[in-house]
């Protein structure tokens, strides 16, 4: 934290000596060379023309949104696009699914550098907080999109790229306040530019929230500041951004029983005490994370441009839960005997689960663009190294803990992962182009040493060579433009996948065949396009209902199953104030030749039902959205809804373990002030879930027979009903 604000007084200082500098916008030396900030992330995102669905959120529909949420919120209106929060605000721990793939399976990149966690694949938003104010734009492609480093895209790729050095200096502060608590101050600033070639940008941000979920608290700080040196035909680009993170666990969701008399009710860190329910009041995960990006652009003549990126990732933190009545065995405690002449070999005791992790590589791509020919040739290698271990912090039988933090186990994971692509347009005839895109994908992924289930030792040691190849063809003309795509994925087991089996169940990596089809025409007034696919998975990994020796949910590989579906678009502009936008999915998502499999306790064991063909878990059959954008002299106001359908949450295709469909809608209302002494004031409320939809938005359950009937166990995570964010932003 020291080094940011030493990073904002520098800046604030060479800020003030901007005022002596030419006038940047008339240089047209600085506006050529700021055109290499268009092709910085060229190679990982998708083109005009080019014959894959996609969608884009700009910086102004960032800015508007950004009350605090994280990203998952601020895209949630984007085709195919649902959105979870743990806390039931957008704020701290929060998810998407994309046409019902969860986040694992989501390519997330940062000027194309990977930010999907090596192991997990997954991003966990409360690691990024506030991070919208620094970004200038989203793409989202769909399906397997084009080839990009580090994870995956086994359903969407989701492409950020950071905001663009502003030429002129400038400062900003934003506060937004609210209900539960929330309150998020924003400071961000820019030198403009300096001596013809420096550019200093910088922003500090502290969300906090008590949450709708009880005792869902967050405290979040980040940071983001960058440097940027243009030259002759020249771009050097140093960038850091990093959070600080602490937030009450609401991960286990409310029981259904609940649902409709607590839907506040948070079950982590409940125990009791001599018959009194009590909740731990340091059931917390905290953890901090530290980016460093070095990015070098290098045109050379008009045809061809370079481009190389090193990056640096630092992560580390623990959560803590209290455990109560909790087996010694499991935490390589000691059993002892009390003064009664008993043995004791359990207790409740603390501990804290840590994860220290590196990650660090390098991203190279060459560009070509010609009247007729567009190619990238692409590299990248990016190494993993995280530590797991668990402490024991204290227990309430003291003589069972052998020293302080008592550490129980211990491994690490280290991950391998590069790749070498080719991919091009090329313009057979002045409205029609082809695609190809080819990469080759290599993985080394070991796990070495104790688990955390005092099981014995991890051994992991996997070699996975893919090739992914994608195709198309794109026609364009006078606004109409259509396609047609097949591309080809692979995707390795992740950390849970070896770590949570049997033995004798190894993962194996899962393959999909993604088909697509599109049509789109747009004028100055009006849009519509419809996108078809058919995305058809070889050995998906999947919940299965069967279970650990511990207890815990496994995933099996599922040989044949599929997703399909229609995704329409449109948008009018109903005048040069007024304008609406929707999108509609209709999918269908299902499962062949699907067994489930639950506890038995009354012989033993587990059962097992075949079920035939099933819905896959978390794949609604139908997402819509509406958007109004008004805007006139200052004033602007949106409405926006979202109604998504029925999800099951297992795969069995059982409404009673499933997600009720939702119809949600929020309003936003600002005007933007011109007064003499700052550039701008802008005053903006907005109410989410306008109409105080009672809803959830993800879950989980267990399954299990007894008495000769199925029951279970779940949590549902609700989301919070109507409430309302204000905020104030003052430009200088």
């Amino acid at each position: 934290m020291k080094s940011v604000l030493l990073f904002i007084a520098g800046s604030l200082v060479t800020w003030a000596t901007a005022e002596n500098q030419p006038d940047p916008v008339d240089s047209l030396k600085i506006s050529r060379d700021l055109s290499l900030d268009e092709v910085v992330v060229t190679a990982t995102r998708v083109a005009k023309g080019t014959p894959v669905a996609y969608s884009e959120v700009s910086r102004n529909e960032l800015t508007r949104k950004n009350d605090g949420q994280g990203i998952p919120y601020l895209i949630s209106q984007s085709p195919s696009v649902i959105m979870t929060s743990d806390a039931g605000t957008g704020i701290g721990y929060s998810g998407f699914r994309i046409r019902g793939t969860d986040a694992n399976r989501i390519n997330i990149t940062v000027n194309g550098v990977p930010v999907n966690d090596s192991e997990s694949h997954t991003v966990f938003w409360a690691n990024m907080s506030d991070f919208a104010s620094s970004v200038d734009n989203i793409q989202i492609q769909r399906g397997a999109g084009t080839s990009t480093n580090g994870a995956a895209a086994f359903g969407a790729t989701v492409a950020m790229q950071t905001q663009k050095p502003d030429l002129k200096p400038y400062a900003e502060y934003s506060l937004s306040a609210g209900s539960f608590g929330t309150v998020k101050n924003s400071v961000k600033l820019g030198t403009g530019l300096l001596h013809d070639h420096f550019v200093f940008d910088a922003r500090y941000s502290n969300v906090q929230s008590d949450g709708y979920i009880d005792r869902a608290k967050a405290n979040m700080h980040s940071y983001f500041g960058s440097g940027t040196y243009y030259g002759d035909n020249t771009l050097v680009r140093f960038q850091t951004f990093g959070n600080i993170e602490k937030t009450y666990q609401a991960w286990n969701g409310v029981p259904s029983s609940l649902l409709d008399s607590d839907r506040t009710y948070n079950p982590c860190g409940e125990y009791e005490e001599n018959g009194v329910k009590k909740f731990y009041n340091n059931q917390t995960d905290n953890y901090w994370q530290q980016n460093y990006h070095l990015m070098a652009s290098q045109r050379l003549g008009d045809l061809w441009n370079m481009n190389l990126t090193l990056h640096y990732t630092h992560g580390e933190g623990y959560y803590e839960d209290y455990k109560a009545d909790s087996d010694f065995e499991k935490y390589q405690l000691p059993e002892y005997i009390n003064g009664k002449g008993d043995t004791i070999r359990k207790s409740d005791l603390v501990r804290r689960k840590w994860l220290d992790n590196d990650f660090y590589g390098v991203v190279y791509s060459a560009n070509y663009r010609s009247e007729r020919l567009q190619m990238s040739i692409g590299s990248a290698v990016n190494k993993y190294v995280g530590d797991h271990f668990g402490r024991v912090m204290w227990v309430k039988s003291g003589e069972a803990l052998p020293q302080p933090d008592y550490e129980y186990y211990r491994n690490r994971g280290n991950k391998l992962d590069y790749n070498f692509y080719v991919k091009g347009n090329y313009r057979f005839h002045p409205y029609l182009n082809g695609y190809l895109d080819l990469q080759y994908r290599g993985i080394h992924y070991t796990i070495k040493g104790s688990d955390d289930k005092a099981r014995g030792d991890v051994d992991v040691d996997k070699h996975w060579n893919f090739f992914n190849p994608k195709a198309g063809i794109n026609f364009q003309k006078d606004g109409h433009n259509a396609f047609i795509s097949f591309s080809v994925a692979n995707r390795e087991p992740n950390r849970d996948n070896f770590t949570e089996a049997k033995p004798h169940e190894r993962p194996a990596h899962e393959t999909l065949y993604d088909y697509e089809a599109g049509y789109s025409f747009g004028n100055e007034r009006f849009r519509v396009g419809a996108n078809l696919y058919f995305m058809d998975y070889n050995n998906q990994l999947i919940l299965s209902g069967k279970i650990s020796e511990i207890g815990e949910d496994l995933t099996s590989n599922i040989k044949d199953s599929y997703r399909m579906g229609i995704e329409l678009t449109g948008g009018v502009s109903i005048t040069h104030w007024l304008e609406w936008n929707g999108n509609v999915t209709l999918s269908r998502n299902k499962i062949k030749d699907y067994t489930h499999f639950m506890d038995d306790y009354d012989n033993g064991g587990q059962a097992s039902e075949y079920l035939g063909t099933t819905d896959i878990a978390f794949s609604p059959g139908i997402i819509a959205n509406s958007m109004f954008d008004f805007n006139l002299k200052g004033f602007s106001a949106s409405f926006n809804s979202q109604f998504v359908g029925r999800q099951y949450i297992d795969n069995t295709s059982t409404k009673d373990r499933s997600i009720d469909p939702y119809f949600v809608n929020s309003l936003r209302v600002g005007y933007v002030f011109k007064p003499k002494f700052i550039k701008e004031l802008g005053v903006d409320v907005t109410i989410n879930n306008l109409f105080n939809e009672q809803y959830e938005t993800n879950a989980w359950v267990s399954t299990y027979i007894s008495g000769g009937k199925v029951h279970k166990y779940d949590g549902y995570f609700t989301q919070a009903g109507t409430n309302v964010m204000a905020r104030v932003t003052f430009k200088f």
